[in-house]
């Protein structure tokens, strides 16, 4: 059993795993506890929408709909992996469920089969529903499988769980079926490679033999970056911009600071989800430390 997250922290946690988050209208304060508690947690549930389109996707998990007012989940994970924070409390996801299941989360042991519907799941789960018709032909995206990843991970490294405490809408309530389109099991392998620092294992076993940790290279101090700096450091930076979509460049890169490079590190910026000053192009700890900029080798 845990606190809740405040919202603060979920953002930071989030962003921390490398994960895009958005902020909608004021999720901070969209709750439903006035209906019941919030807390303590034990899980995340992974659902999927039925629904296509992220805008309108994003809305009915915020506001709901007639019978059932929102928000609908704590985040949503869109085709392109980026999470969509619509409430911050109890939310209208999990309903009613099995309370050997709730048990079995709670001692991270194997899931029962659920076959009652006597807990009230909106108090104990966090919720991230997943945009998928659900229909088992709309496919799902490797980005948006290993947000799902990334997020449930980021929850459980928080909290001390592991990869147990995480389970899909129809291993809580009978007669659900999302998602539909992967395993849980698969899923929780791999948030159980990530949460032992080897990243997203695409649902298979973690390799046992021991790999050898990966250099990068460490921040160099963001007066490093001005005009007329001249170093291979800018040169491997500016390929890891073009590796994760953040190329503003016409040539190159290169070894020298120029304005494609920084119009190109402020892009990674606001990949990340910075903004304003956040997102001026010039490398801060955080955002450099995101990116894994290869250490050269000497």
């Amino acid at each position: 059993m845990a606190k809740p997250l405040s919202a603060s922290k979920m953002v930071e946690i989030l962003r921390a795993e490398g994960l895009t988050v958005h902020e909608v209208r004021n999720w901070r304060t969209h709750n439903r506890n006035t209906k019941g508690p919030w807390g303590p947690v034990n899980g995340v549930m992974i659902h999927h929408t039925v629904t296509s389109g992220t805008e309108a996707s994003v809305n009915i998990c915020y506001n709901g709909y007639s019978g059932l007012p929102g928000p609908l989940c704590h985040g949503v994970i869109d085709k392109k992996g980026h999470i969509h924070l619509v409430g911050n409390g109890r939310a209208n996801h999990a309903g009613l469920g099995d309370s050997d299941v709730l048990r079995a989360v709670i001692n991270e042991t194997r899931l029962p089969s659920d076959n009652e519907a006597d807990t009230d799941g909106n108090r104990h789960f966090y919720g991230f529903e997943c945009i998928n018709l659900g229909d088992g032909k709309d496919p799902w995206p490797e980005a948006q499988k290993e947000a799902i990843e990334k997020a449930a991970a980021a929850i459980c490294r928080h909290h001390g769980w592991s990869e147990r405490s995480v389970i899909g809408h129809k291993e809580w309530q009978p007669g659900k079926q999302d998602p539909r389109g992967f395993t849980m099991d698969g899923m929780r392998r791999r948030i159980a490679d990530r949460l032992k620092g080897g990243g997203g294992g695409g649902g298979k076993d973690p390799d046992p033999k021991p790999q050898p940790k990966p250099s990068y290279e460490p921040f160099p101090g963001s007066a490093f970056f001005h005009p007329g700096q001249n170093s291979p450091v800018v040169t491997a930076m500016g390929r890891r911009l073009v590796a994760e979509g953040c190329s503003r460049y016409e040539e190159g890169p290169g070894p020298e600071w120029t304005e494609a490079d920084r119009r190109s590190y402020a892009a990674w910026q606001q990949k990340l989800g910075f903004t304003g000053k956040d997102a001026d192009g010039i490398p801060g700890k955080v955002s450099w430390d995101r990116l894994k900029v290869p250490a050269r080798r000497t």
